[in-house]
């Protein structure tokens, strides 16, 4: 995980724990620097998301502090943007795997080349995994990957985080995704992995995710609970 990701999260769980009270002015950033042994520049990028996610805000000339809503905002699992991944969403805090349902490759079909820009005789990844933390299940997900783009997945990385095999060893940088978030009633599958019961809502999140080369490389449909995940939207106001 990046460095500014670690001190994110960091920062993140101090405010969730009033360490940093709402209103209060947030530590300037060459005293983070300091405390985390790192440079400005790191500790500026961390600071930016959390003002994307609205839980700091600056003020021109007095500094930066903490939203008076913060703590609230803090409770929420993810943010609309968010596309980091399970494994890096969640933290080092929790113990995180996943139960390979089913596995195999095929060619693409219509809506798969046109996500995916790919031609028929591309071959894709097609990848059914249920992803527990702590021992829960968390989320059931349909994924599908452009093997040319994604090369070397096999049980062994589907069993760990996906992401972090394509930033370790693919060397590659997530970059930007579509998303469309909907509530559906649970299907078969959600029923027998996810325990949902036949009048239990189910949170659906589909998405097109791109490299940081803005090539696509994953088509994908995650299914929550509707007690295990929510997400936050924070919206800002223009003049």
């Amino acid at each position: 995980m990046p460095k500014y990701l670690e001190i994110e999260n960091i920062l993140r769980k101090r405010i969730k724990d009033g360490v940093y009270p709402p209103g209060s002015p947030f530590p300037q950033q060459n005293k983070l620097a300091l405390e985390f042994n790192t440079s400005r520049v790191t500790i500026r990028k961390a600071l930016e998301h959390l003002i994307k996610t609205g839980l700091v805000y600056t003020q021109r000339g007095s500094g930066t502090f903490v939203r008076a809503d913060a703590q609230i905002m803090t409770q929420f699992n993810a943010n609309i943007d968010q596309y980091v991944g399970t494994t890096k969403l969640l933290g080092k805090n929790h113990n995180i795997n996943s139960k390979i349902i089913s596995f195999g490759f095929h060619y693409p079909d219509k809506l798969d080349m046109q996500y995916l820009n790919l031609k028929s005789h591309d071959m894709i990844y097609d990848i059914h995994r249920l992803r527990i933390v702590d021992n829960e299940s968390y989320a059931l997900e349909y994924t599908k990957m452009p093997v040319k783009v994604i090369p070397g997945i096999d049980e062994n990385v589907l069993k760990g985080s996906i992401y972090e095999y394509i930033e370790k060893q693919l060397h590659q940088k997530i970059g930007a995704a579509y998303r469309k978030i909907s509530a559906a009633k649970p299907s078969n599958d959600d029923k027998k992995y996810l325990d949902c019961k036949i009048d239990d809502p189910v949170l659906k999140v589909k998405q097109v995710v791109f490299l940081g080369n803005d090539i696509p490389f994953e088509l994908s449909e995650t299914h929550h609970r509707y007690d295990k995940e929510n997400i936050m939207v924070y919206l800002t106001g223009h003049d």
